[in-house]
């Protein structure tokens, strides 16, 4: 269906982006992959690129998010994640262009406690943008502080509103519902459509709000699908699943416009555990990194294009398709895990 302009579903929405996020081809990838590709052609749709904060998936959420606690009145906002969390870093980041306080209650999810992790990539940057952080043990209930704490603000006159992890409510996916019409229109203009968009699913918002996007443009959710790199399958799926409903209802699809809600998310690539690095993702963002220039993180997108690339040439996709990476940002984690990629760094420059 023709879009031209797309929607805010009723809700209100501030604008964190600089217009659509481009989309490009992968041509040096498909060349490295040879005949096993079968024809495949793989795209990336670059939610990296984005000026505020280093960019990422989280801002197209904070873009409703925050448009909500804006209209609200809020003056400061709490929100949670893992100690390097990206939609730490970019709510700190557009907190501080909109002139509200933040407070970050972050916990030690990630089994480490080196000074490359507990204080580089997204920690430096949270402390950059002026947010205040609290930092926790992995063990303890960020939410229930972070509401504790945003009573204590409340207390002292401050209005506050508390966003959960990752930004995954349902206000905060009709970002990516949003985004499903930005791929559509984008599809307009490349005059073919994708036949599956690929993503990580941490917190299950991205893909939610994209397969409740689908539904909206009477399209199969299932061209989503989404590699679990936080919870594992079974529970990602569920959450997802959840997600896509609520969407729906805060865009206020009705019954009838709804498909079967069985979202494709695949495990298999999450290796031990959240942020706990693999094999497989560290050749995969090393690859797409030496050929394409584009570079990924290790929590997120390296995680999932492992899983994309092995199932390119291993027949899960059709010869011939078209795939759509959705690359989400989080490169400022990288310098975070520097001892891992140590090895794979390259040769050292020649000494005079």
């Amino acid at each position: 269906m023709p879009v031209h302009r797309l929607p805010t579903f009723g809700h209100p929405h501030l604008a964190l982006l600089d217009g659509h996020t481009p989309i490009q081809r992968l041509a040096r990838l498909e060349d490295a992959l040879g005949p096993a590709r079968r024809g495949i052609e793989l795209y990336v749709k670059r939610d990296d690129h984005m000026s505020l904060g280093g960019g990422g998936n989280k801002l197209r959420k904070l873009e409703f998010l925050l448009g909500q606690a804006r209209a609200a009145g809020v003056d400061t906002i709490v929100t949670v994640g893992g100690l390097q969390s990206n939609h730490a870093r970019l709510t700190a980041a557009a907190c501080a262009r909109l002139g509200l306080a933040c407070e970050l209650v972050l916990t030690r999810v990630v089994p480490r406690s080196d000074p490359e992790y507990e204080t580089g990539g997204n920690v430096l940057l949270d402390q950059l943008f002026g947010a205040v952080v609290h930092t926790r043990a992995g063990d303890v209930d960020a939410l229930e502080e972070a509401h504790a704490r945003a009573e204590a603000l409340e207390a002292r006159g401050r209005c506050v509103v508390v966003i959960p992890t990752g930004g995954s409510t349902a206000t905060g996916c009709l970002g990516y519902a949003r985004c499903a019409y930005e791929i559509a229109a984008q599809e307009e203009k490349l005059e073919f459509t994708f036949d599956a968009v690929v993503v990580a699913n941490g917190s299950g918002g991205t893909h939610a709000g994209l397969a409740a996007g689908m539904i909206a443009l009477r399209r199969d959710p299932r061209c989503i699908r989404s590699y679990a790199v936080l919870a594992e399958e079974s529970t990602a799926r569920a959450r997802t699943a959840a997600l896509i409903e609520q969407t729906l209802d805060a865009m206020g699809a009705v019954a009838g416009q709804r498909d079967t809600n069985d979202p494709v998310v695949d495990g298999r690539y999450r290796g031990p555990g959240y942020g706990l690095p693999t094999p497989a993702m560290i050749d995969a963002l090393a690859q797409v990194a030496r050929l394409e220039g584009l570079m990924l993180d290790p929590v997120y997108t390296g995680k999932a294009m492992a899983g994309l690339l092995a199932d390119t040439t291993a027949g899960v996709f059709q010869p011939g398709q078209r795939l759509l990476f959705l690359a989400t940002g989080g490169a400022p984690g990288l310098h975070a895990y520097r001892s891992i990629f140590a090895s794979e760094a390259g040769p050292a420059a020649d000494a005079e």
